[in-house]
């Protein structure tokens, strides 16, 4: 996904204030910028030589870097504040308003060293953020801050809020751009899945709709010999381990699916798909979708079952937050009496390494007792093995209006469980006080997860900058 491998670019803003050392400031402009091209960040600075002392201070300063952040405004996906010293409020406001980008904002300020405390040693940086932060407050801007009110440039825990950062900046910019397939209609009993277009299009999220026949005569068109197709048939039979009895035309048939799918995603420009995957195109085409929405979360780009549109947003998020390919799966089952551990399932269109272990790839268990195997090949089967998780479901409130969501993290325990399809034992503090909120809130039986721990990086990108209300069960 291109999100994913654009290199994040940062507007820089080294402030200082007149009656400090300025010494301070270029020194400090030096180590950002030697620490940002370590990391492998790119950024949009004035140059040194353009102020005093390589910083930012007056009007005319901030009318300068304003200028050059607006040329540079398709590439700026964040802008980092730097306070060597005590820092010009203004200076930095000025130019974060007259720049006029709307992209997330970090503040950082620097240690004084308590041997350096004189009147042209000191800082002040500490009292200076506080400035900086009122300044902002007042003219509307959002802004993160830093682990700590101050660190120094040099620390490990400014390179943790730097990548932090760049993950809040990669959601904000990926959840108002995103495009998303939302391939046939939703089945019937499933009014779980309903959600508002007009709510997600006012957040910057595009649905592009597409009629599931249209699929299906694009698959049926494709010859056994088309070389996309025999490719795609390689690709599945490495992705996984096929049983012998399926038989090769099945796989052939499969392997149709997933190049008009991928061909249709790319034509359409689509970064996460829903698909209707029961029980039409079992029926009237003669496979499961699962195996093909694997694949593509595989490649980054998220595949929702049942026309979960918002689950497929919910996936996407995840994905922009850990860089990692999210599952969707069902709250299914409790897990004996541990009342903090469930199960998790679905038929399952879980991506190979969400899974993390061998996958098996076969028939559809449930639709394939009732519809017949020979129509239900393309599942993916497998246990997720142990590992720290971050689970999320966005909504649409259509009565009120908003969106909504929900976050939290835990493990998979990887414990053992008899049970068909995708399956994910995982363990939540304090999840039946969860399970209530979801029930008393009306929040879909689906729900998305990833592989790391990640939930305050959607947090801060969905409260402080994108507006939505979200209830953390973190806290």
């Amino acid at each position: 996904m291109k999100i994913l491998e654009k290199t994040p670019t940062f507007g820089v803003i080294v402030a200082t204030r007149g009656f400090f050392n300025d010494a301070l400031a270029l020194t400090a402009r030096r180590k950002l910028l030697a620490k940002l091209d370590a990391l492998g960040y790119a950024y949009v600075i004035t140059p040194e030589e353009a102020t005093p002392s390589g910083a930012i201070e007056t009007l005319a300063h901030a009318r300068m870097c304003a200028e050059l952040f607006k040329k540079n405004a398709d590439r700026i996906d964040g802008i980092i504040v730097v306070l060597p010293n005590f820092g010009d409020e203004l200076g930095v406001v000025q130019t974060i308003d007259l720049a006029g980008l709307g992209v997330p904002v970090l503040v950082q300020a620097c240690d004084d060293d308590l041997d350096k405390l004189s009147v042209s040693e000191r800082r002040d940086a500490f009292c200076g953020k506080l400035s900086v932060c009122n300044n902002l407050y007042q003219y509307g801007i959002p802004f993160t801050n830093t682990t700590y009110h101050t660190y120094p440039i040099d620390s490990d825990l400014f390179t943790q809020d730097l990548d932090r950062f760049a993950r809040v900046c990669r959601v904000v910019k990926g959840l108002t751009h995103v495009r998303i397939g939302a391939i046939g209609t939703r089945p019937v009993p499933f009014q779980t899945v309903r959600y508002s277009e007009k709510i997600l299009q006012a957040a910057g999220i595009t649905v592009i709709p597409v009629d599931l026949s249209v699929i299906i005569f694009g698959a049926q068109a494709l010859s056994d010999t088309d070389p996309a197709v025999k490719a795609k048939v390689e690709e599945i039979r490495a992705y996984g381990t096929i049983p012998s009895y399926i038989p090769d035309a099945a796989v052939v048939r499969q392997a149709k699916l997933s190049v008009t799918l991928d061909r249709w995603m790319d034509e359409n420009e689509c970064d996460a798909s829903a698909i209707q995957c029961w029980d039409s195109i079992q029926r009237n085409y003669g496979c499961a979708t699962c195996l093909s929405m694997s694949m593509m979360g595989e490649r980054y780009m998220p595949s929702a079952c049942e026309v979960d549109v918002t689950g497929a947003l919910s996936m996407y998020a995840l994905l922009l937050a850990s860089g990692n390919p999210p599952a969707l799966q069902d709250w299914n089952n409790n897990y004996g009496t541990d009342r903090d551990k469930c199960i998790n399932t679905h038929c399952s269109n879980y991506p190979k390494s969400f899974i993390g272990g061998e996958i098996e790839i076969s028939n559809l268990d449930i639709l394939g007792a009732t519809l017949g195997p020979e129509r239900c090949f393309g599942a993916v089967k497998g246990q997720a093995v142990a590992g720290p998780m971050t689970f999320f479901r966005a909504s649409t409130d259509d009565t009120r209006g908003v969106m909504r969501a929900y976050l939290g993290e835990g493990e998979i325990t990887g414990e053992p469980v008899e049970i068909d399809g995708g399956v994910a034992v995982v363990k939540v503090p304090r999840l039946q006080e969860l399970l209530n909120y979801l029930c008393k809130h009306g929040f879909e039986h689906h729900v998305a997860m990833t592989r790391g721990l990640v939930g305050d990086v959607l947090k801060e990108a969905l409260t402080t900058y994108l507006g939505w209300e979200v209830y953390d069960h973190r806290v």
